[in-house]
């Protein structure tokens, strides 16, 4: 191996692929069967937030999967796909948005402890999630990072949902459930802007490596 292949090899980030396939599946699983759990609650507490919330199990099931088919490819595919990661992400912020909209006029207050026993079981599963993606989420690039944002903002949004069932006691108003709407709507968007960043980054580094000139 000649002495340019030596610097370019030292100066490349290896990519533990088998570990990170390894941990996005264990992640999608995981998030697959925990939405038929708090999808099922969301219907029966009548829980907007909680709703959002199971419908993001779904795109957490995606993002993990589309991950395990992307890695493997080149940076400047990966890049390309990380915007896309950045898209998914926004999936249940809209559908957090629709229902806001939809119930704005009259809020109801959901159904409390049907709705903190799902979110607590929710930090269970996306705490393990997160723990699990923590250590690989720099070997895939904007890949993991989608990954590990969404199981790590998904235990934020736990929290906050039992925070607002404790305010609804108070309360006894719907309002919480639709400002813990908003709140999901934020951090989605959040997220979206890191992952996108980061995937930017990829893009801008694959044509460099190409030799082309970056815009």
């Amino acid at each position: 191996m000649s002495e340019p292949d030596r610097a370019e090899d030292s100066s490349a980030e290896p990519l533990d692929a088998r570990r990170l396939r390894r941990a996005v599946l264990v992640v999608a699983g995981l998030n697959f069967g925990y939405f038929f759990v708090e999808f099922s609650v969301a219907l029966v507490a009548g829980s907007i937030a909680l709703l959002a919330d199971s419908v993001d199990f779904l795109e957490d099931t995606a993002v993990n999967l589309l991950i395990f088919i992307a890695l493997g490819w080149p940076l400047a595919r990966r890049a390309m796909v990380g915007k896309g990661m950045a898209l998914i992400i926004l999936g249940p912020a809209a559908l957090a948005g629709i229902e806001a909209i939809r119930r704005f006029s009259d809020p109801v207050a959901p159904e409390v402890v049907p709705l903190v026993l799902a979110s607590l079981g929710a930090i269970v599963v996306n705490g393990a999630s997160a723990w699990l993606l923590a250590s690989v989420r720099h070997h895939g690039g904007s890949l993991s990072r989608a990954a590990f944002l969404s199981a790590r903002n998904d235990v934020l949004v736990n929290l906050a949902i039992i925070t607002m069932g404790v305010v609804t006691v108070w309360t006894g108003s719907g309002w919480p459930d639709l400002l813990l709407g908003c709140f999901i709507i934020a951090l989605a968007f959040h997220a979206a802007y890191e992952v996108w960043e980061v995937s930017e980054e990829e893009r801008l580094a694959a044509k460099a490596l190409a030799g082309e000139d970056l815009d």
